[in-house]
């Protein structure tokens, strides 16, 4: 039986950190980070681009999931809506896998100093903090399992 754990979160959160850690501590384990997916210049959302993702995505963790050399299956990326994991667990081969779906959370004043770090670093664009923490709220709806990271060291 393979595992395959699913972790959003808004941007800032430590999805990307959290993930490497566990591809680390998890036996025979991949890693994908959705946003490599959809790694473009410039960045685009139309329905098209947001067709292709999910299906870049979908083809990827089904490979992983079919490859023997795989007990656990890690992905990560914003996902802030209900709608998002279903399409993707609609679409890949869970049968024989147990799923963790997981949403990491934060609190808005541990968010936006992260952010802003992330800023002053040249890692992202100001206009994250405030597109970031309109998000905070949807991961409550969820069906998933809430972490709060507010109080975690960053790596």
């Amino acid at each position: 039986m393979k595992t395959l754990y699913l972790i959003g979160g808004t941007m800032g959160v430590g999805k990307t950190t959290v993930c490497r850690q566990l591809k680390l501590d998890l036996h025979n384990s991949v890693f994908l980070d959705g946003d490599w997916c959809w790694d473009a210049s410039p960045f685009q959302v139309t329905d098209e681009t947001k067709a292709m993702v999910i299906d870049n995505i979908c083809y990827l963790l089904n490979s992983f999931i079919k490859c023997s050399a795989y007990e656990n299956i890690i992905f990560c990326w914003v996902m802030h809506e209900q709608s998002i994991i279903d399409s993707i667990l609609e679409r890949i081969d869970i049968m024989n896998c147990t799923v963790n779906c997981i949403s990491l959370t934060a609190s808005e004043k541990s968010l936006r100093d992260r952010l802003s770090n992330d800023i002053e670093r040249g890692i992202r664009t100001g206009d994250v903090i405030d597109r970031s923490i309109a998000r905070l709220p949807l991961y409550q709806m969820l069906n998933t399992t809430k972490i709060d990271t507010s109080e975690k060291l960053r790596l």
